[in-house]
């Protein structure tokens, strides 16, 4: 993959011959005559969608582009890992689950910058999802499923590859303990059950999501995505079914399976949808990690880390939920914060972490 080219900081910088090198690796004979922004959604992270038309050869009508936005910079080193999902694809590695295709990946080590050229993947009609068009039991185990095949691909001493040295472990990071709690709790009201209502912002952060956080260096790590909440999904047609795939591998850690397991699962389907087949995807989750038999989790084991998983997905959203517009669309952070909501109280999360820890 193309390394070796500088680190725009506009997309006006993104020149006919930048765009040209970035591609080489694919796209070999394509030589770009046109580069023009067509969409651009500036976040935490900075977007466009970019048209290109070539003077020569062949290559895609459009693509993503990606950058971190210098605002954001020093809460997504503390939160996320500011360049970890560039060195995720810098490593040529075979990631066994549905994803977007990376022509390059540039990484300013100095500056602390990078920019990702992916596939736009509107050109396969991928249909992006949130928490507001949550996904169906079929297409959650299809997500699962993939989740499953990463993670045991990577599972215990698999991990332990040159290429992903530089991967961090998941560990708690501070900053969230100054949420608004309050103002969360009373945005969910009589969605949320009694044991949610009764959280301080202390006894969630001190008391729920940390102990969690800290079990997931405990016993065999694996490879995770880090945050795969359902907002980071998108749907492919495949054929008669559909096939999940995952955004956004900025949070790429090392940990415990059940931190992209439950994250995914408990947000990415209804309430009633999840208690319904939970017990049934977890089944299907641990079938798919295709591990010998002495490596593979015991069913009561991957019940018992999904249960306390629901920790980490509750803290999230709720200190999202609490900020307002500040972070996320309102209805999409209340929607999770729900669900998260009704799985802790539903799993016996608190119960769960007592036991792990």
């Amino acid at each position: 993959m193309t390394t070796a080219l500088a680190v725009p900081h506009d997309w006006t910088e993104i020149t006919r011959e930048w765009l040209t090198a970035a591609l080489a690796d694919r796209h070999p004979d394509a030589v770009v005559d046109g580069v023009t922004v067509d969409m651009r959604d500036d976040g935490t992270n900075r977007r466009a969608r970019l048209a290109v038309t070539y003077a020569s050869g062949s290559g895609p009508a459009s693509v993503f582009v990606k950058a971190v936005d210098p605002d954001h910079k020093a809460m997504i080193k503390m939160t996320s890992g500011l360049l970890h999902e560039p060195r995720l694809f810098n490593s040529n590695l075979e990631l066994p689950l549905e994803h977007p295709l990376v022509y390059a990946a540039v990484i300013d080590e100095a500056e602390e910058d990078f920019l990702l050229v992916m596939e736009d993947l509107a050109a396969r009609g991928a249909d992006p999802r949130d928490a507001t068009r949550p996904l169906s039991v079929e297409q959650a185990t299809d997500g699962v499923r993939g989740l499953a095949r990463m993670h045991g691909r990577f599972w215990g001493h698999r991990l332990d590859r040159p290429e992903l040295g530089w991967l961090e472990p998941f560990v708690p990071w501070d900053g969230m303990q100054y949420a608004p709690l309050p103002a969360a709790l009373e945005r969910l009201g009589d969605d949320a059950p009694a044991s949610v209502h009764a959280l301080t912002i202390d006894g969630l952060i001190d008391d729920v999501w940390k102990p969690y956080v800290r079990t997931l260096t405990i016993g065999p790590t694996t490879l995770l995505h880090g945050d795969a909440h359902v907002g980071n999904t998108y749907v492919v047609p495949d054929g008669r079914d559909s096939t999940v795939g995952f955004l956004d591998w900025q949070v790429a850690r090392r940990g415990n399976f059940a931190l992209d397991l439950g994250y995914f699962l408990q947000g990415a389907l209804t309430t009633e949808d999840r208690r319904r087949h939970e017990g049934a995807i977890l089944e299907a989750y641990r079938d798919a990690l295709d591990l010998p038999t002495d490596e593979l989790p015991s069913l009561d084991e991957v019940w018992l880390r999904y249960r306390a998983s629901v920790a980490h997905g509750l803290t999230l959203w709720l200190c999202t939920a609490s900020a307002g517009e500040l972070w996320q669309r309102p209805d999409i952070a209340l929607a999770l914060a729900q669900r998260y909501s009704a799985a802790y109280e539903d799993l016996q999360t608190a119960a769960a972490i007592a036991d792990l820890v």
